[in-house]
């Protein structure tokens, strides 16, 4: 029987980029094979393999990259912030290809059944247990956080399922960022059950300031000594609940990786690699003012670019999230100094590479006691459900939808998060799916009555967190997004001054500063929020539904750029 495997074509992504060479037009037109995504021309004495933002996904999934990634200031234009077509042009791909099948939204539905599903750590373990055998002494496998949250299983073994897989996967080092919603002593705790070393040197004790993790660790590789740096996503306790790491302090501190910079030639380091969970226009300016590193694998902002962006002497790479990618860059070093590289970023198509039978079984075993609720199906979409997109998701607009009907809502808002698997028209809304989505530590949904200005004020400050044109002010996520109500956003303009004609869609009045909405919402980073857990709230109103649809959100218009 003629398989997908037999008539895939291999993605450029599995052609050798130098520098961010663009992808061989020739290559797209060989079939995808396991060979083929791993075919690499060595380069140097050490290979970094990276991948970021996993959010707990352990198999194959549908990842729909965003159709829009706004970059302000010095960033407007520059690779994330380019999508679709543009991004096609950009790196030289071929619509209709397995290569914008991965890195784009572009025809998404139809390439997705052509394709397939992607991701899978047990796909990914292959790939890193083959470049292994070829470079044994060679290989440092890093992982960027954002690991021990995101799934049905992670939330119920508070994110034990993902320690033991990443330590049967080899995983060397990581840094964090979710992690640390599982709060202070339950990170301490899976800390002692790693096999590796936890990096967060600019995480101090708010009482004596000092350091609370190791900020860096060394490692032999291909003759090459390398210094790591671990650098945690700096606004955590902004982002996400304060109270679950009360004695913990955050931040960029550039001072600090100053010193860790330092402290690793001073360790006799001839490679320096700041493993990153700051996002990538903030490691871009990072790069641009803190001299000494070589490398920085960046996390947190999802961004999948399928080549090596250099700023000054620092090379910055960008491996996506989801288990969608792996990374490889190969690095020549000498009299230390980079003084060649090669890199390649892997789509994981799930469907041309034979699952590693170790880490599958490994898999079976921490999913084995939540197989029959997670595969539970609730109903179907006959719609598109995706989450990414700086404004509008239509998961979000479903969790809307539920929020609002289940709490009898005039108004609702679904924080800006990055994860959560996309779901195809006419397939089965599992639990699992709904999780992918839902799975956090503080998940009471909330109804209180808000202001129209109380409103402005959140759709402001969340605005100027992801457009504020110096990226040391940006805190993460995506724009906060709203059910029950339209608005209109000027990126171009100051905080204030972004919002307006803010409209509740029921009546289509404008909605006044002074008056009073019932709102539900939830991932509030209030100790005291009551309510039912957002995961039972949309499991039940799926359920109740049984099949869901739904339309492009056209309430929110954006202007600006």
């Amino acid at each position: 029987m003629l398989t997908r495997r037999d008539f895939l074509q291999v993605t450029a992504a599995t052609a050798a980029l130098m520098g961010g060479a663009p992808f061989s037009q020739a290559a797209a037109q060989q079939k995808i094979t396991q060979e083929k995504l791993l075919e690499f021309s060595p380069v140097g004495q050490v290979t970094l393999l990276n991948f970021t933002d996993c959010h707990a996904q352990l198999m194959p999934l549908y990842f729909r990259e965003p159709s829009m990634n706004f970059g302000v200031g010095a960033a407007n234009g520059l690779p994330p912030h380019i999508t679709g077509k543009d991004f096609l042009t950009r790196f030289g791909l071929k619509a209709g290809s397995p290569e914008a099948y991965a890195f784009t939204s572009t025809d998404h539905i139809a390439l997705s059944n052509s394709y397939g599903r992607i991701g899978g750590m047990a796909h990914m373990a292959t790939l890193i247990k083959a470049i292994r055998a070829e470079r044994s002494a060679n290989t440092l496998l890093i992982d960027c956080g954002d690991t021990w949250q995101g799934s049905y299983s992670s939330l119920k073994t508070r994110g034990e399922d993902m320690v033991t897989v990443m330590n049967a996967m080899g995983v060397e080092l990581m840094t964090a960022h979710w992690e640390f919603t599982y709060g202070a002593e339950r990170v301490k705790e899976l800390i002692e059950k790693l096999k590796f070393p936890f990096l967060a040197g600019n995480v101090t004790d708010t009482e004596w300031e000092e350091p609370v993790f190791k900020d860096v660790t060394f490692f032999k590789k291909g003759g090459v000594k390398i210094g790591v740096i671990g650098q945690a996503f700096p606004y955590t306790p902004i982002a996400n609940p304060r109270y679950m790491i009360p004695n913990w302090s955050f931040g960029i501190q550039e001072e600090r990786i100053i010193e860790s910079i330092k402290k690793a030639k001073a360790g006799g380091a001839e490679l320096v690699v700041l493993a990153s969970h700051n996002g990538f226009d903030v490691d871009r300016k990072l790069a641009s003012r803190v001299k000494g590193i070589d490398v920085i694998l960046t996390g947190h902002t999802h961004d999948a670019i399928p080549a090596a962006i250099k700023v000054k002497d620092t090379i910055l790479i960008a491996t996506g999230s989801h288990g969608k990618f792996l990374g490889r860059l190969d690095l020549e070093v000498k009299n230390k100094k980079v003084t060649n590289y090669r890199y390649k970023l892997m789509p994981i198509f799930s469907d041309a590479i034979k699952p590693d039978p170790e880490i599958a079984e490994v898999i079976r075993k921490v999913r084995a006691p939540y197989e029959k609720s997670v595969n539970s199906v609730l109903g179907k979409t006959e719609s598109l459900l995706y989450r990414r997109g700086n404004f509008n998701g239509t998961f979000d607009d479903l969790i809307n939808q539920a929020i609002m009907e289940e709490r009898d809502t005039q108004i609702s808002l679904s924080p800006g998060f990055r994860w959560g698997a996309t779901l195809l028209p006419g397939q089965d809304i599992r639990v699992e799916d709904v999780y992918s989505q839902t799975a956090l530590t503080y998940p009471a949904v909330y109804r209180n009555e808000m202001t129209g200005k109380f409103l402005k004020e959140i759709l402001e400050d969340v605005g100027d967190n992801l457009f504020n044109p110096d990226p040391y002010f940006q805190q993460g996520g995506d724009m906060v997004r709203v059910g029950g109500m339209g608005y209109h956003f000027d990126i171009g303009q100051k905080i204030g001054s972004r919002v307006s004609k803010m409209t509740l869609l029921s009546t289509g009045e404008p909605i006044d500063p002074a008056k009073t909405y019932i709102v539900g919402g939830w991932a509030s980073v209030n100790p005291a929020t009551k309510g039912p857990a957002i995961y039972d709230l949309v499991s039940n109103y799926i359920k109740r539904k049984k099949s869901v649809k739904i339309e492009q959100n056209t309430a929110v218009k954006v202007t600006g750029m």
